[in-house]
């Protein structure tokens, strides 16, 4: 959310940002909503003003007529004061929903575009392996080795349904532990966050209204997270903290869970698109300064190329152009696996950065050295998301004989240097 003085002395920024970021907005309408607001708010405090002065001079007479005059004129008074009332509590109703539609102004070094095909490349990493046999993929290579039962996985859980058993599953707790070893100790406070979340946290994050199709509603006002970024966000929900503890650092481990309601048709087979799943997320909550958000932006991407490399697994960053960032989003990078079965990268991180667009949604604040408060600003990136991981993972390690090579920093985590 954006403050509306903002809105209101620049219209033209709001109107270039749905532009870029391709989301319907009128802000036209915001403006017109918010003059009646204002209005009405003015009239209304008027009305409270002048119904305090009548109490005083109802309290004050003696005279029992003017007292009985003053109240028969208090009564219609309040019946005029509670219809203006009503009108602005259904004008604030319109206001709140389109103050929640407004985009976030994006970075200028965004990119033009429309979709996930006009992100542009930033840079790469590592040699594409060379196979001198036909490569198989996740799938065939998993089930061969008894790693993962997709079709009881179906059987149990339905639709992207299933089970990570023996090496899948151990595969999974190494990773795990090997990115939350790594990153932790670089001064990332580690947490296990509920997915179990209010709707006020998807509200303040984002994700209502743009993406609530995708959400697991389980009663009314409850959802199941997609991301670990959600409660960690809730976690300083409504409350002021003191400049010198920021910027907070959180490794977040946490069950995730999408519905993929906009991907039908699009890899209904292995792990690249499931329901239900688990992540390590990186969030920052950190000064209202652009240039430090910029810098953790930048931060927090590096730490997941680091372990990359680490694990000797080819990859690309690209920077997502306009029409690929949420509502939210001031900038964001994807980091791209290289799926060797599917000849092409596909993403495995999204490390993106806000501004106090999530903070002012969620009342997130600080006070600076002179006590004035600030919102602070927010950024996050995925450490990890298993079981979409393994597929590059272990798809660009496989072997002739079929079997699966360890990354050597990954060894010690799993006790094994080959999956057979």
């Amino acid at each position: 959310m954006l403050d509306i003085k903002f809105i209101k002395e620049n219209p033209d920024l709001i109107k270039d940002a749905a532009r870029k970021k391709h989301i319907q907005f009128d802000v036209d309408e915001l403006l017109k909503v918010e003059e009646q607001r204002v209005e009405l708010l003015q009239v209304v405090e008027s009305h409270r003003a002048k119904q305090n002065k009548i109490t005083d001079q109802i309290s004050q007479t003696t005279d029992q007529t003017e007292k009985q005059r003053l109240i028969e004129e208090m009564r219609t008074f309040k019946e005029d004061a509670k219809k203006n009332e009503e009108t602005l509590k259904e004008v604030i109703k319109e206001w709140q929903l389109l103050m929640l539609h407004v985009p976030n102004i994006p970075d200028v070094s965004v990119p033009e575009g429309k979709t996930d095909e006009d992100n542009q490349e930033i840079r790469n990493w590592g040699e594409k392996p060379e196979f001198n046999f036909e490569p198989k993929d996740h799938i065939e290579l998993m089930e061969k080795l008894d790693m993962a039962d997709f079709e009881r996985g179906s059987k149990v859980s339905g639709f992207r349904g299933y089970f990570l058993k023996n090496d899948g599953a151990l595969l999974s707790f190494a990773l795990w532990n090997f990115f939350l070893d790594n990153i932790s100790r670089k001064g990332y406070t580690p947490l296990m966050a509920p997915s179990i979340v209010k709707k006020e946290t998807l509200i303040g994050t984002g994700f209502i209204p743009q993406h609530e199709e995708d959400l697991y509603k389980i009663k009314e006002g409850h959802y199941l997270s997609g991301t670990g970024e959600v409660p960690t966000m809730g976690y300083f929900m409504d409350e002021v903290l003191k400049k010198e503890d920021l910027p907070q650092k959180f490794i977040t481990f946490s069950p995730c869970f999408r519905e993929e309601a906009g991907s039908h048709g699009r890899d209904v087979k292995g792990l690249v698109r499931v329901h239900e799943f688990f992540k390590l997320e990186q969030v920052i909550i950190s000064e209202a300064d652009h240039e430090q958000s910029v810098n953790l932006h930048e931060e927090i991407t590096a730490n997941v190329e680091e372990l990359m490399k680490a694990l000797n697994i080819p990859y690309r960053v690209v920077v997502n152009a306009g029409g690929d960032l949420g509502i939210g989003q001031v900038k964001k990078y994807d980091i791209e696996a290289w799926v060797p079965s599917q000849n092409k990268y596909r993403e495995t991180h999204s490390a993106s950065y806000f501004h106090d667009f999530q903070t002012r949604r969620l009342n997130i604040r600080y006070k600076d050295e002179s006590g004035k408060m600030h919102y602070a600003h927010s950024l996050n990136n995925t450490a990890v998301a298993t079981p979409r991981f393994l597929v590059a993972l272990i798809e660009n390690n496989q072997q002739e004989d079929g079997s699966i090579k360890i990354p050597v920093a990954l060894q010690k985590y799993l006790g094994k240097d080959t999956i057979s």
